[in-house]
């Protein structure tokens, strides 16, 4: 039987189906807006959530996948890139970009591919628990077979706390 979600949601399934993911979207009436919302509404410490960043370097999308309790280091995805610029963008440019809201920003579901950088810390986890295309979606997934998926690199690409 097919399952019906809502636009965005359905997005991310159809991408997940592509790829023959053998487990499921969840909705919660709880928001996963905010990485402590998810860990509450999962259930999970704040490190098993997936944390999706839409980045541009020189003017062009990329992911930054990153463990909840971790923050991107943009100077370490601007010299893996090679980048002249990296910057966070805009809550706009990412719902125009990809129709995804922040808080609920997927790892997968985009119009094209984009490149996609794992932060190594979500590798310490068997299974991480990534937004499902809306706040209120979200989907557990081995951080091996998001690799896989998005056809990423796993990276440093984390700040380091401050002592």
């Amino acid at each position: 039987m097919e399952k019906a979600f809502p636009e965005g949601v359905q997005k991310v399934w159809e991408a997940l189906q592509n790829h023959h993911y053998q487990g499921e979207i969840f909705i919660s009436e709880h928001t996963i807006f905010t990485v402590e919302d998810a860990s509450r509404a999962v259930g999970v410490p704040p490190e098993e959530i997936l944390k999706s960043l839409v980045l541009l370097a020189d003017g062009s999308p990329v992911l930054a996948l990153l463990s909840g309790t971790n923050k991107v280091h943009l100077k370490k995805i601007k010299k893996l890139l090679q980048a002249r610029k990296v910057v966070m963008s805009t809550p706009e440019f990412v719902l125009d970009y990809s129709g995804f809201q922040v808080g609920g920003v997927p790892p997968l579901g985009y119009p094209e591919p984009i490149q996609a950088f794992l932060d190594e810390d979500l590798f310490l986890h068997e299974t991480v628990w990534a937004a499902g295309g809306s706040d209120h979606a979200f989907f557990p997934i081995a951080p091996s077979l998001l690799l896989e998926y998005v056809k990423g690199r796993k990276e440093d690409i984390k700040k380091e706390p401050l002592p």
